[in-house]
């Protein structure tokens, strides 16, 4: 169908300076998971799946042992998802979603970023109807028949498979990430996932002009620069 996996997720450098904010965000994702739904990977196939998630990311072992050691613990911090939806610098479409213990404090740090930059904080849904929230898996592999039998044969709810430059991607519902992960497991034992994670995907592209990039990029610095904010995802297509 042609989708291209492009799905313009920012994420923060994995320079020095940076990976003490990654280790700390991976951190909480990890607290957050697992005191809400158990520390036990094996019990827990959505912890299971961050924690490979975030060794892909290069975050220390004994970061992730830290945060199931805290979830595990008596008390911690109560930390709550929320997610912002908005309009950037040329009018691309930017969701930001948060974990928080201080709503005041997370929304006033989300504003500050939106205001700074001639940007526009819209209302909850604002932005998210023109997303699909997928599943995705990608591997190294062409045989799309195979992939697609095996998920038809979990009753897996396929949206897409793409094969492209000798690599399978699978689109499927986000509820329907971990019984789709299982089917390709199951069907190719020995698969080396190059991506396995839930995320946004626009549906339209928004193109920034030369005149907004720095703008654009100045906001997106802003907002990787906040404590409670975890994924940022966008529409926007800059110039070559």
């Amino acid at each position: 169908m042609g989708r291209g996996f492009e799905v313009r997720k920012v994420s923060m450098a994995k320079t020095a300076a940076q990976k003490s904010k990654v280790y700390s965000k991976y951190g909480k994702q990890l607290y957050v998971m697992a005191k809400n739904s158990g520390a036990d990977p094996d019990c827990n196939p959505s912890l299971r799946t961050l924690i490979e998630k975030a060794k892909r990311d290069q975050v220390p072992a004994h970061v992730i042992e830290k945060a199931l050691e805290k979830a595990n613990g008596v008390g911690g911090e109560d930390y709550i998802a929320a997610r912002y939806e908005g309009f950037g610098p040329g009018g691309c479409s930017v969701i930001i979603d948060c974990l928080t213990d201080n709503n005041m404090r997370t929304i006033t740090d989300v504003r500050n970023c939106f205001t700074k930059t001639g940007s526009k904080l819209g209302a909850p849904g604002s932005v998210a109807h023109s997303f699909d929230h997928f599943a995705i898996l990608s591997f190294k592999g062409e045989d799309e028949e195979h992939l697609l039998e095996a998920m038809l044969n979990a009753e897996v709810d396929v949206t897409e498979i793409e094969c492209e430059n000798g690599n399978l991607t699978l689109f499927a519902p986000a509820t329907e990430h971990h019984k789709a992960k299982q089917a390709l497991l199951e069907a190719i034992p020995d698969v080396q996932l190059e991506v396995d994670e839930i995320t946004f995907v626009p549906q339209m592209s928004a193109e920034v002009s030369a005149d907004d990039v720095p703008l654009f990029e100045k906001f997106m610095n802003m907002l990787n620069d906040c404590d409670d904010v975890q994924d940022i995802y966008h529409n926007a297509i800059l110039p070559a």
